[in-house]
């Protein structure tokens, strides 16, 4: 065996991904035309941006009469950061075209949407590819952030379509990198360029959603790796009993992987930015909460925990949401004092109430949309020093008389390319022959979509969804935009319900759960298991 390949690595490149019933024959596969998608708001605008591709139809796949398509070359591109399954969406797109034709080309494009401003692109073969099937990562042709949207890079993106003669495009990507694929779909059909855009719902934050997407890949493996580890940190905590640990994870829009993780390990508490929004939660009071949770603790001996804190969950803190809106509205600086000079009064105040070092993450370099970088603000450091302060007070009018040692963590990457669970194999593998089949059926400005996911891999039902349908206008670096809208946690959905039903329980029992890291051979129960929250938001399948 090659020393760089690990005995596990080896063992997954045989899995093989069970498929939905319909594409047993895709040559007599077909897509049923459902009612018309309209975006939910700002519908005017966005036909105004989108005339060709707003209010397309949902598409279903069915079985339909036999067909003998002709040879064409289809390119793919990974969008944005890695999920686990990347690498199993192009073996899907590859083996179902060359199911439809043995001539049929995949042209990869190199470091994402760069390169297909550039046109840097290889032909993919299964013996390249074959390496890569199960496998985590999105190392065999790379990823970018590169956005196309100017005219400038819309016609080098055209140019390269026709330079490379090619039937379709598949974008992998999230919710800015497949309002970029409706774009250049739009574009295309207002240029002459006949290479139709599918996109690929992928992103580990699960903020891509709607009715006929019940999550997005690299969800299920990066909530499984982040469970993992906060189920060791709670047994840990549980067996030293001395430390409190403040656990962030992904999630800057939406608490989906909060969500899901807290329901699989039972932290004493886990704070949503959707409820602490909804709420209107200050940080006066998120800090009394916490402080009574661990004084109470205390008086039954308990002087440890653990507390699960979303990456965005700053930005949903009104105050802290006003300061932020402040912030982005003016130039940038990294000088403490001058940005002062422009806060209001109000701003002001919240902004000198945080640590210097808090401070100065607030003004470090911009996003792409000129806003402040809310990911590389420490707020589970900023939680930890506004509860220290509150519990020394308590301590000095006899209120509080325990200890409190606090630790912090953040997973983020570590969840991004880890071997995909078989969820995400399989998923992924489904969404990549469906990709294909839209190709195929010469639909454009999709997002490809796989369905009914609690039911077994063999009922699944596949389509294609208008991604102008999931659209909204959106501020943009000073100017309204439309694109692709956040899907947040439903605080009247199941999964929610099922996290106020449980966690008040949580707070002081000590109920841990420890799941374990992810499984891939034994028992379909471990390891076909699906994300927690698709299996509570879905009905059971017979």
């Amino acid at each position: 065996m090659d020393e760089n390949i690990s005995p596990l690595h080896k063992r997954r490149l045989e899995y093989r991904p069970a498929v939905p019933n319909i594409f047993r024959n895709v040559h007599r596969m077909a897509f049923e035309k459902g009612e018309a998608a309209l975006p939910l708001r700002d519908t005017e605008e966005i036909h105004q941006a989108f005339p060709k591709t707003c209010g397309q139809p949902i598409l279903l796949a069915k079985d339909g009469p036999l067909r003998t398509p002709q040879p064409v070359s289809v390119g793919v591109v990974f969008s944005g950061g890695q999920a686990a399954g990347g690498h199993n969406v192009i073996g899907g797109l590859f083996d179902t075209l060359k199911s439809l034709h043995p001539a049929n080309r995949v042209i990869g494009f190199v470091g994402g949407p760069n390169g297909i401003l550039e046109a840097k692109h290889i032909e993919i073969h299964e013996e390249m590819l074959r390496p890569f099937r199960n496998q985590g990562g999105f190392d065999l042709i790379g990823s970018g952030r590169t956005k196309i949207e100017s005219a400038e890079q819309l016609h080098a993106a055209a140019g390269t379509m026709k330079q490379l003669d090619l039937m379709g495009l598949v974008v992998i990507g999230g919710d800015d990198s497949n309002t970029n694929a409706a774009v250049m779909a739009e574009y295309f059909l207002n240029n002459g360029c006949k290479t139709k855009v599918i996109g690929v719902p992928k992103t580990i934050d699960g903020d891509l959603k709607s009715k006929e997407i019940a999550i997005s890949f690299g969800f299920d493996t990066a909530c499984k790796v982040y469970a993992e580890m906060i189920g060791n940190i709670c047994r840990d905590t549980l067996s030293a009993r001395k430390y409190y640990h403040f656990i962030k994870v992904m999630g800057r829009s939406a608490s989906h992987i909060a969500l899901e993780c807290a329901l699989n390990t039972h932290p004493n508490y886990v704070f949503l930015s959707e409820e602490v929004e909804e709420k209107n939660v200050t940080l006066a009071e998120i800090t009394r909460t916490l402080s009574d949770l661990i004084a109470n603790r205390a008086k039954e001996g308990k002087n440890y925990g653990v507390v699960l804190i979303p990456e965005g969950l700053i930005e949903f803190i009104p105050e802290m949401k006003s300061l932020i809106g402040e912030l982005n509205k003016m130039e940038p600086t990294q000088d403490v004092e001058k940005a002062k000079s422009y806060l209001t009064p109000k701003a002001l105040s919240c902004f000198e109430a945080v640590p210097r070092s808090i401070q100065e993450q607030f003004l470090i370099d911009r996003d792409p949309h000129g806003n402040v970088q809310v990911s590389q603000i420490e707020t589970e450091v900023l939680l930890m020093e506004a509860v220290r302060q509150e519990l020394e007070r308590r301590k000095l009018r006899g209120a509080y008389t325990g200890k409190f040692q606090a630790l912090k963590h953040f997973f983020g990457y570590e969840g991004r390319a880890a071997l995909p669970s078989n969820f995400d194999a399989t998923y992924c593998y489904a969404l990549g022959a469906a990709a294909a089949l839209l190709i195929d059926e010469g639909a454009t400005g999709y997002l490809a979509f796989v369905k009914e996911l609690a039911c077994s891999p063999e009922c699944w039902k596949v389509g294609g969804f208008p991604i102008t349908a999931l659209m909204h206008m959106e501020l943009r670096k000073k100017e309204k935009k439309p694109v692709v809208k956040k899907s947040l946690v439903d605080l009247k959905g199941k999964p929610f319900r099922r996290l106020e039903k449980e966690r008040d329980c949580w707070m002081y029992e000590d109920c841990y759960r420890y799941p374990g890291p992810i499984q891939y051979f034994g028992e379909p129960e471990i390891v076909d298991s699906i994300p927690r929250i698709v299996k509570l938001e879905q009905a059971p399948c017979y």
